[in-house]
């Protein structure tokens, strides 16, 4: 599995998985939108940072978005196919399978909701937490599913969680891997990664991975 981070909220799994495909206006963009191959696109919530690109990716690649029913039919009416999940709702697809979670943010689209995912893949579980603040159910996502192999966490405060509580999230989750996501894009969310490094290695058996945009980790 080559995990590769495009900047900001970005990560594409191999050529398969893609989330949150914010490339065109992201200052630390590693890649244009024609350049990014994808079969399912996750999209966390509708804000502009995160929807992004998804469209013309999607209609390009003829891949399937994949987010809450609102977000969703928010891409289906621009010309994408699509695949509506809400909060608490699991599906299998071809490649695995996908669980919505909860993500305390605002949605980007009328009467929405802000997600997270749960992604079984490859035989590894992905957490993807999207925009969200900390919240005392993270634990949740450890039991009764299992454990998660890696999670992409926000640490740029303001917005969303910051380093500490990334940490303690980390800690609540217990992954094998947490790699930081949604930091430095702006000097609004500018954080220092290796903060979160110490804290989350000082806690637990998790080990943080920091990647600048465009670089690989291979799992």
């Amino acid at each position: 599995m080559r995990i590769r981070f495009l900047g900001h909220a970005c990560v594409a799994v191999d050529d398969v998985l893609l989330f949150d495909p914010f490339l065109t206006g992201n200052p630390l963009a590693a890649a244009r939108p024609e350049e990014v191959a994808a079969r399912y696109i996750l999209v966390s919530h509708a804000h502009p940072d995160h929807l992004g690109d998804t469209v013309s990716i999607a209609r390009r690649q003829k891949a399937t978005v994949i987010s809450t029913n609102e977000v969703a039919v928010l891409c289906q009416d621009q010309g994408a196919k699509t695949h509506g999940l809400h909060l608490g709702g699991r599906h299998a697809f071809d490649f695995g399978a996908v669980r919505c979670v909860t993500a305390f943010h605002g949605s980007g689209v009328a009467g929405g909701h802000a997600c997270g995912f749960l992604v079984d893949y490859a035989g590894k579980r992905l957490y993807f937490a999207g925009d969200t603040g900390l919240y005392s159910d993270m634990q949740l996502l450890r039991d009764p599913w299992g454990p998660v192999d890696i999670a992409f966490l926000p640490i740029g405060g303001n917005y969303t969680m910051d380093a500490e509580d990334a940490a303690l999230a980390a800690r609540w989750i217990a992954p094998a891997v947490v790699i930081p996501i949604h930091y430095d894009t702006w000097p609004l969310i500018a954080a220092d990664p290796s903060r979160l490094r110490a804290q989350v290695e000082q806690d637990g058996p998790s080990r943080v991975v920091i990647l600048q945009p465009g670089e690989n980790y291979n799992l």
